[in-house]
């Protein structure tokens, strides 16, 4: 007996496809601090251990576009 009316059906989350295209807004959100890593990897549908090495592989190949006034 479920006494809090809970749709369990609306509980499950639906897996998302990795596109180019959400990799490449994950790692320009991730790039510019817009979305955390967590949020990054589930916009992808990718674990969070994956979008980090994909991001890694973006730093590497994506030099800073700003200037350190340091």
């Amino acid at each position: 007996m479920n006494t809090y009316k809970i749709n369990k059906s609306s509980l499950v989350e639906h897996p998302v496809k990795t596109t180019p295209e959400n990799v490449k807004e994950a790692n320009e959100g991730l790039f510019r601090a817009k979305m955390t890593l967590p949020a990054a990897a589930k916009h992808c549908g990718m674990t969070q251990k994956e979008m980090k090495l994909t991001f890694f592989e973006y730093l590497k190949y994506n030099k800073p576009d700003y200037e350190n006034n340091d």
